[in-house]
């Protein structure tokens, strides 16, 4: 360990012969340690022995145990040979040596009288210093940094702690506690002896029990051990931060790859669908606007055909009078002589009549089956149940005795107008008409009565039903002039357009004894 005031000062004057100051750096690496040291002060006029006992010197080393060797391996044997004989330069400012030390540090320090484990012999003139001066080499082309380093002495005598004496060399090696400073003899003075970390610290015990003893055997020349299934191992190369950074970075960009890829191929799938979305309701559209048009066309047709409002028939009138009119012109402006005009316009006249007739006859069927639809309409109405609003806000439906009864004589009525019934069914429905209008008796329910009984007997003579469609609707429409009676169905009072007196109504007034 170099001097604290100039660790190479002595050795180097030693080094040059001659103590004058040189500019040359050994840099030594220490065998079979690998550790580094560097001797400064040299120059290339200084022997191998003098540079030997210099570094020797330096590491309080014995000289003798030490073999300095160039960077290809070759001794240097001869003490007398200088540095520039090996090759150096004089203009040169630093070299390299690798200096083997027989038998390690620790031996070659017994030598020479400084043992790792043991007390300095006295007389060994090594006095160790207050303070070191260590260079710190941070890399990256920065100069080296000096570090003044303090030593902490310990003049008791080192207490035995347990290790192993080398027979052969008397060298102690001690464990690792006796390297460390004794404890404090006064801690039981410090009352802050409670800290977080030892009473939160969590312990656990474990017992194990070994299956067989094992131990540990070092080789030697008189024990034969077998090496046969022994494994060289050997460290892999150091991962420093910045392959860390650079590792880092390329899986970075590798995840970036990846999430910008579903990325896009996110947003491809979004716009095929939405361009799909958009072909589809645009077909969707195409075909509802196609329907939508045949509809209206088979609408049209429908109306031309079978007719049912005043507008379908005004259409019906203002298309025959087009076509009246481009039939005139058309025979006018032909070059028909005055007799053949007039035919055809004659001809043209009685097409037009027809078709009136035609339209006519379509406009009978319709008042007839528009009367009928509102009919049934409006006894629907009637049965229909009253609705009220409840708290809640929903509604509900409730059935009076006047909607039972008007139900019933829709149910009736229904029953009437059905086409296509057997005798026995017909015979039933005009039985319960027959009881249901005889419970009042006046002109209109004796005439339904007579009318029903003139219908059941015909229909036991076995009668068609051609020579009965005369009598079944004078039958249904006095029934139905039954129902829209107040007096006999009380729900029909909210129908009456205009209410009428009963002295008006002289078919429904009830016949007295007197009469």
């Amino acid at each position: 360990m170099a001097d604290a005031a100039d660790p190479g000062a002595a050795p180097a004057a030693s080094a040059e012969g001659g103590g004058e100051g040189g500019g040359l750096t050994i840099i030594f690496t220490v065998l079979p340690e690998g550790f580094q040291h560097s001797l400064s002060g040299a120059s290339a006029s200084a022997a191998v022995g003098a540079v030997r006992e210099a570094l020797g010197a330096d590491l309080s080393l014995n000289p003798a145990a030490i073999t300095l060797r160039l960077p290809d391996g070759t001794a240097l044997e001869d003490d007398g040979v200088s540095l520039g004989e090996l090759g150096v330069a004089a203009d040169a400012t630093q070299m390299e040596l690798a200096a083997e030390v027989r038998g390690g540090m620790g031996e070659a320090g017994m030598a020479g009288g400084a043992g790792m484990g043991e007390e300095e012999p006295a007389g060994s003139g090594y006095v160790m210093p207050d303070e070191i001066e260590v260079e710190v080499d941070h890399g990256g082309g920065q100069p080296l940094q000096v570090i003044r380093v303090g030593i902490v002495r310990d003049e008791r005598r080192k207490l035995y702690l347990g290790g192993y004496r080398h027979r052969k060399t008397g060298l102690v090696y001690h464990h690792a506690g006796s390297q460390t400073l004794p404890q404090r003899l006064d801690w039981h003075m410090n009352d802050n002896k409670n800290t977080r970390e030892t009473q939160t610290a969590i312990t656990a015990t474990r017992t194990q029990q070994t299956t067989a003893e094992g131990g540990t055997q070092m080789a030697r020349t008189d024990l034969l051990l077998d090496e046969s299934r022994d494994r060289q191992l050997a460290p892999r190369v150091y991962f420093t931060s910045d392959m860390l950074g650079e590792l880092r970075l390329a899986q970075t960009v590798v995840i970036q790859c990846y999430w910008r890829g579903f990325v896009a191929r996110t947003r491809a799938a979004a716009k095929r669908a939405e361009i799909a979305e958009q072909a589809a309701a645009a077909a969707a559209a195409g075909a509802a606007a196609v329907e939508a048009e045949e509809a209206q066309r088979k609408a049209e047709v429908a109306r031309r055909m079978h007719p049912r409002s005043a507008a379908d028939f005004e259409i019906l009138y203002n298309e025959l009078e087009a076509w009246r009119a481009h039939e005139t012109a058309r025979i006018n402006e032909a070059e028909y002589e005055e007799r053949e005009r007039l035919a055809a316009l004659a001809q043209l006249l009685h097409k037009e009549t027809k078709l009136l007739q035609t339209i006519d006859r379509l406009k009978l069927s319709a008042n007839q089956e528009n009367r009928e639809g509102r009919v049934q309409a409006a006894l629907a109405m009637m049965a229909a149940p009253k609705k009220w609003q409840m708290s809640d806000g929903s509604a509900a439906e409730v059935h009076t005795p006047f909607t039972t009864r008007a139900k019933e004589l829709l149910e009736l009525h229904r029953g009437l107008t059905l086409p296509e019934l057997t005798v026995d069914e017909r015979l039933d429905v005009l039985l319960h008409v027959k009881w249901t209008v005889k419970e009042f008796d006046c002109n209109l329910t004796r005439e339904i009565v007579d009318l029903i009984d003139r219908e059941a007997d015909l229909l036991n003579r076995g009668r068609g039903e051609k020579t009965l469609e005369g009598l079944r609707k004078r039958v249904a429409n006095l029934f139905l002039q039954f129902i829209e009676t107040p007096e006999f169905n009380p729900e029909a009072a909210r129908f009456s357009a205009v209410p009428r007196d009963l002295m008006l109504r002289q078919n429904v007034q009830p016949i007295t004894s007197t009469q």
